[in-house]
């Protein structure tokens, strides 16, 4: 492999596969200066490059896949009937090196249980989280909202990884230098939410390695006060949904109320630059995809709804993962957590 960060993505998962996720692909090799492998059928995919005017070259390859994981399919039983599929290829680049990352959209959970298969977790980590970007009210400042799906329940110890990959990830990804760690809860003293909350808030407390901030109740999540906040994956799939749900729902009143009468059309008119900005800063596609840490290898996990711009953005933030060294930075984090939460269990 040369020194070009490849990346694998996975052309024919989500809604407007192939002809989007091509779209993006393709984008983001000119943009980020990186090399893409197209998996997925590959009659399908030639005949969007064909007709888009686009040769296959060693910066554009194609790797052929017999079929996808369609988003009503049990993950692990489609897995098992179609190991050829295009989710499960794009995870074996990885594994065997042929990829520095994957990009795929469409079936979280077809895409997590490919990762788990075929790449295995990082030793040391119990479970696996997807973490999430959300805006703030402060402008190009992204909280990381992690677990949003992977783990519906969950014991102390995973948050207390999922506290030291988020941090990681903050501070050599995003590039925060010294990031703010929040527990999501129902209040800002240590004792309030549940047994879960209570014991992770005493240990995130009691640990030198993580610079732990408090509780972050749901208003403070987007607020800006912190840069990552942590929770089990049924609070951080709700909240995520949630927030995407309230987005929508701001810009369709601003749509339906500004053009109102002929002050209101010239008002859009003078405000159409800022009105682009407002939406930018509130559309989820700006952020590209979430990373699915804890797995051995880079893996990002973008909206099913994800078109162009959303698949050439998440191609940057796992080109960003590569070039960070984030996968390296958490195996030897997450080994020295480890050895501090043994000597607390001795004790």
């Amino acid at each position: 492999m040369g020194l070009n960060v490849r990346i694998a993505v996975d052309a024919m998962g989500g809604d407007y596969a192939p002809d989007e996720i091509i779209a993006g692909a393709l984008m983001a090799q000119a943009k980020f200066d990186v090399d893409i492998l197209l998996v997925g059928d590959e009659k399908a995919i030639s005949a969007y490059l064909k007709q888009h005017h686009h040769k296959l070259s060693d910066r554009i390859e194609i790797v052929p896949a017999e079929g996808q994981i369609d988003m009503h399919e049990e993950p692990l039983e489609a897995l098992r009937r179609k190991p050829k599929s295009s989710i499960a290829v794009s995870m074996e680049l990885v594994k065997q090196k042929k990829a520095d990352g994957v990009v795929a959209a469409g079936h979280t959970g077809a895409a997590m249980a490919a990762a788990l298969l075929r790449l295995g977790r990082l030793k040391g980590i119990d479970r696996p989280a997807i973490g999430a970007l959300l805006p703030t009210l402060i402008p190009h400042k992204p909280v990381l909202l992690l677990d949003v799906g992977a783990n519906v329940d969950c014991r102390p110890k995973f948050l207390e990884q999922f506290a030291m990959m988020g941090l990681l990830y903050s501070r050599y990804a995003l590039g925060v230098e010294n990031p703010k760690l929040g527990l999501l809860n129902i209040g800002e003293e240590p004792s309030k939410g549940n047994d879960l909350a209570i014991k992770v808030h005493q240990s995130l407390q009691d640990n030198p390695q993580i610079p732990f901030s408090g509780n972050a109740e749901g208003r403070d999540v987007m607020s800006g006060d912190f840069d990552v906040v942590i929770c089990d994956g049924f609070m951080g799939n709700v909240l995520l949904k949630f927030a995407e749900g309230v987005g929508k729902v701001a810009m369709q009143i601003l749509k339906e109320e500004l053009p109102r009468g002929w002050w209101g059309k010239l008002g859009v008119l003078f405000l159409r630059p800022n009105l682009s900005q407002v939406k930018q800063r509130m559309d989820y596609n700006e952020y590209g995809g979430a990373l699915l840490l804890g797995v051995n290898g880079i893996c990002i996990i973008a909206h099913g709804s994800s078109k162009a711009s959303s698949i050439c953005n998440a191609i940057r933030v796992a080109k960003d993962a590569v070039d960070n060294q984030v996968l390296e930075r958490i195996r030897t984090q997450i080994k020295e957590l480890n050895a501090v939460v043994e000597e607390k269990e001795i004790v």
